[in-house]
């Protein structure tokens, strides 16, 4: 008989021996399919009990995972809450698009709590939900607004009716309280915080029925010291002592009130109401990046409200009024509200911390641990980190190596998990062909993980829909143009007429061989707007 080559072939020079054998893909198929392949089959870890997100990296079997069915009907995670955390471009927003996408499938309502980019806005309004608007001269939210807590309370009754009123009122404090902190960079104090208690609670008892007080009404109620604001300011009996102890504060609202960073967004009335039976997000992507403390004070503001929504919500299912309703609800770009000021880390601790009882999931998002460890107050420091240890599931995209020791003292990973994490923060590469930088090999790629289990490395791939819907390179898609308005012309000889008040329809102009305007042919102020309106703008 002929020898029979070895495993890995020949050896020697030239015969061909394999060092390395590749192993064979897994595939993952029904047993009536693969049915005579036994024993050629092997078990996943991938469970299939949530929203699909993906296939698995490493055995191409599909993934289905998200924090609240894994909560609800798997009971893989104690907390219906997820931590994702990656470098900017690598997805991390496709990833909560596609749970909000599927979610609202199984009849959870999305609930973007301040969008800033915008990156879900096109997802809201297809699901046919809410987008409110806010930002300066383009919607307010009145930090004073109870929203439909006072008609929930109308439906109620007895202790029921109470306890919704109280929520309102602690919401209300809260964020005003929380405004005073990141206008001083410092809370309020213990007194001041004492005062404006009472300073609500009197503004509530002399408004109307269906009135709704704002900042300046609150402003004008501690200006007029009545003797329930005064007697929490301990003034002594003593006016002077009382405009002394009130006059920090009072400067403060003035500025809350007035057109300052602050002021104007939060001190009008509430331009839409939020509704509560349906997909809302928060679109503030007017605000400027560089305008860090409007951005804090803009999340912070819509994380109040939503979640007094959700409270109303679930007070009327309790008593049998409504349909129970689950909210999912995302605190995208989660540093920006942290580094705001000192103790808000603490407000936002007590969101994080009632999800559970309040049938919400929570998906908390950021960019690195450094982000936690950036604050400057080191009991802040140890609270953020809580988000992360608290978290039912942590899912991270690429992180650079320095990450790792930060991200390793609160979610145990192995070294071939970091590796994983590394691995995919490498730059795209260059193609020569299609002469354009090819998607980075980590985008799209991310790591599940559930405490101490064996990390699920994942790859999101976009269905032709959300494709359409996850486009957040929009102002790039349009090539720009330089040089003066007036001076564009194309080589049709075209101008475009984009001044103010003008149609969008061009003027077409006669041109020579050599591409100038044919005589006569140059448009005057009289053409393109009319002669009494050209001689107010001066014949452009």
């Amino acid at each position: 008989m002929a020898p029979r080559p070895p495993a890995r072939g020949w050896t020697g020079r030239g015969a061909g021996g394999a060092g390395y054998v590749q192993a064979a893909s897994m595939w993952r198929s029904t047993t009536v399919q693969a049915c005579g392949l036994w024993p050629w089959s092997a078990g996943t870890g991938s469970p299939l009990m949530g929203v699909p997100i993906g296939r698995n990296i490493d055995t191409n079997a599909p993934v289905c995972a998200d924090p609240i069915s894994w909560f609800q009907r798997a009971n893989l995670i104690s907390n219906p809450s997820a931590f994702v955390l990656g470098k900017p471009g690598l997805g991390k927003s496709t990833m909560v698009r596609r749970w909000c996408a599927g979610l609202t499938g199984y009849g959870t309502l999305p609930l973007v709590l301040g969008d800033l980019k915008p990156d879900y806005v096109d997802l809201i309004r297809a699901l046919g939900g809410q987008v409110i608007e806010l930002g300066r001269g383009r919607g307010y939210l009145n930090v004073l607004d109870p929203g439909e807590a006072r008609a929930t309370a109308a439906r109620l009754t007895g202790s029921a009716a109470a306890r919704v009123s109280a929520d309102a009122h602690g919401r209300r404090h809260q964020m005003v309280a929380s405004l005073i902190s990141i206008a001083r960079k410092a809370p309020p104090s213990d007194r001041e915080e004492s005062i404006l208690d009472r300073a609500l609670r009197v503004l509530d008892d002399r408004a109307a029925a269906g009135d709704v007080p704002v900042l300046g009404d609150l402003l004008q109620v501690i200006r007029e010291a009545p003797e329930d604001v005064r007697a929490v300011a301990l003034d002594r009996g003593s006016i002077d002592r009382y405009r002394d102890i009130t006059e920090g504060l009072e400067a403060t609202l003035i500025g809350l009130t007035g057109t300052g960073r602050l002021g104007e967004m939060f001190s009008h009335p509430t331009t839409t109401p939020m509704r509560r039976d349906a997909p809302v997000v928060f679109d503030v992507s007017s605000i400027d990046e560089s305008d860090t403390d409007l951005s804090a004070a803009a999340l912070l503001a819509c994380w109040s409200y939503g979640f007094g929504a959700v409270n109303n919500a679930n007070v009327l299912a309790d008593a049998g009024l409504e349909p129970r309703r689950h909210y999912f609800v995302v605190l995208d770009e989660l540093w920006r509200a942290l580094r705001a000021s000192r103790g808000l880390v603490e407000r936002v601790d007590a969101l994080t911390r009632l999800n559970r009882q309040r049938g919400v999931g929570l998906a908390m998002i950021t960019h690195t641990m450094s982000d936690l460890d950036a604050l400057p107050d080191a009991d802040d420091r140890m609270k953020a980190r809580g988000f992360v240890e608290r978290a039912g599931m942590l899912v991270a995209a690429g992180l650079p190596e320095a990450e790792m020791t930060k991200l390793t003292q609160v979610v145990h990973l192995s070294r071939t998990e970091q590796n994983k994490l590394v691995s995919w923060t490498d730059p795209p590469a260059w193609d020569p062909v299609e002469e354009e930088e090819k998607a980075p090999p980590g985008q799209g790629n991310f790591l599940v993980k559930v405490g101490g289990r064996t990390g699920i490395p994942v790859h999101v791939d976009l269905t032709p829909a959300e494709l359409a819907l996850n486009d957040t390179n929009k102002l790039w898609r349009e090539v720009s143009r330089s040089g003066r308005v007036d001076d564009l012309i194309d080589a049709e000889g075209v101008r475009a007429v984009v001044d103010e008040g003008v149609a969008d329809a061009p003027v077409n102009l006669a041109v020579n061989d050599d591409g100038s305007l044919a005589a006569g042919d140059v448009p005057t102020g009289d053409s393109l707007f009319g002669a009494d309106e050209a001689a107010a703008e001066g014949h452009r």
